[in-house]
């Protein structure tokens, strides 16, 4: 008897040792076989050993989750990571992100991607949190557990937000806050289109990622914003701020490399070469007041003609580069007299005068061989004829 209870002390005290070292593969207590003294030792032993297992293995799903979470730059790159990642850990079938501005005074959805289609609930959504019951998530900083959407829309029958997310079919959802050093930024929806689907369990996974998924989703913000910032600089950089289209660094460069991937891709580029008539006269007549308004009014003409892949510049002065893609010389000359006409009618208002104008036009198609050099040269040389030959016409380079 002895002995039994021995091999029985033993056998706990093996078992214990794997799973401390790591070396743990599967329980190996024959706990029938133990003696009523050490029967209950062994049982819990093995409870522990299957409970320790499981723990391990969900944070080792965690840390994949949070290393591929952390890898995202922009705000869709980590959400899309949370939803292909949080599959193994959260069951849903959509999952939706929505921030607060500033003041905590108005969400506003960001983010949302379902396995089904039909979403309601798209980006740009918003409410007010006024009256919301998602304040008690803030206030509280723990998730909500939400098993019967539809019960709890017959109780708050004024829900906007529930009778979307119900009308798209779903019937449970687990609501997750995103705090930043005490300060909430937004929540994540996870829904499932079954009733009880979510327990204390899920609540739990999330709560132990909550840190890092709210700093990781306030980075990317940060993120977007500074891309933001820099599109606009950029833009302001390459483009004409009288205008608003390129300036002539940013035309020529644009036209330099549509006409690289023209060869790369075997296709043809036209360009245009604008120049309005007479133009030093409106400004010593009128002024250079009068000159900038009708500036501005003949580039935004010229803007609304063109496709939404052709790009328009001011090359210097009163001077246009129009870059057209996968256009030929007689596509060109259908663009450019469409511009002549549509600047022949065009009426600029300025200190209660009417200033009238017209504008020549010069356009050329890609040859064989053709430099961006050698492009706008002919565009260039076509441009003259036209102002040769009366101005307030279009010429086409042969």
């Amino acid at each position: 008897m002895k002995q039994a209870v021995q091999d029985s002390l033993d056998a706990c005290v093996q078992e214990i040792k794997a799973i401390r070292t790591g070396n743990y593969a599967g329980p190996s207590i024959a706990v029938v076989d133990m003696p009523p003294a050490t029967r209950e030792l062994g049982i819990e032993v093995s409870r522990m050993a299957k409970w320790i297992t499981s723990r391990f293995a969900e944070l080792d799903k965690l840390q994949t989750v949070m290393a591929r979470i952390g890898q995202g730059l922009s705000v869709e790159q980590v959400l899309n990571s949370i939803y292909e990642s949080y599959t193994r850990l959260i069951p849903y079938d959509r999952i939706g992100c929505a921030l607060l501005d500033d003041a905590g005074l108005m969400l506003r959805s960001c983010w949302a991607r379902a396995n089904y289609p039909g979403i309601k609930i798209h980006s740009g959504f918003s409410a007010t949190m006024a009256n919301s019951s998602l304040v008690q998530i803030i206030e509280t900083n723990e998730p909500r557990i939400l098993n019967d959407l539809e019960q709890y829309l017959f109780e708050n029958p004024r829900s906007v937000a529930t009778q979307l997310i119900v009308a798209e079919g779903i019937r449970s959802s687990l609501t997750c806050p995103l705090v930043v050093n005490g300060k909430a930024i937004g929540f994540l929806f996870f829904s499932s289109c079954q009733k009880d689907a979510y327990s204390n369990q899920h609540q739990n996974i999330y709560i132990q990622t909550a840190g890092l998924v709210s700093l990781v989703v306030e980075k990317s913000l940060l993120y977007q914003k500074l891309q933001d910032s820099n599109q606009k600089l950029q833009k302001k950089s390459d483009h004409d701020s009288l205008t608003g289209v390129m300036n002539h660094g940013a035309i020529t460069t644009w036209m330099g490399a549509s006409l690289y991937r023209a060869r790369q891709e075997h296709r043809s580029l036209a360009i245009i070469m604008a120049d309005l008539d007479h133009f030093k006269a409106i400004n010593d007549t009128y002024g250079h007041q009068a000159g900038d308004a009708v500036l501005h009014a003949a580039a935004q003409a010229i803007q609304k003609i063109l496709r939404g892949n052709d790009q328009l510049g001011r090359y210097g002065g009163e001077e246009f580069l129009i870059v057209l893609e996968d256009a030929d010389a007689e596509d060109a000359a259908i663009v450019a007299e469409r511009i002549r006409q549509t600047i022949a009618l065009l009426e600029v208002k300025h200190n209660k005068q009417c200033l009238r104008l017209t504008v020549s036009l010069g356009a050329a198609a890609t040859q064989s061989g053709d430099t961006a050099k050698a492009l706008h040269a002919r565009a260039d040389e076509a441009l003259y004829r036209a102002k040769s030959n009366g101005r307030n016409r279009v010429e086409v380079a042969t």
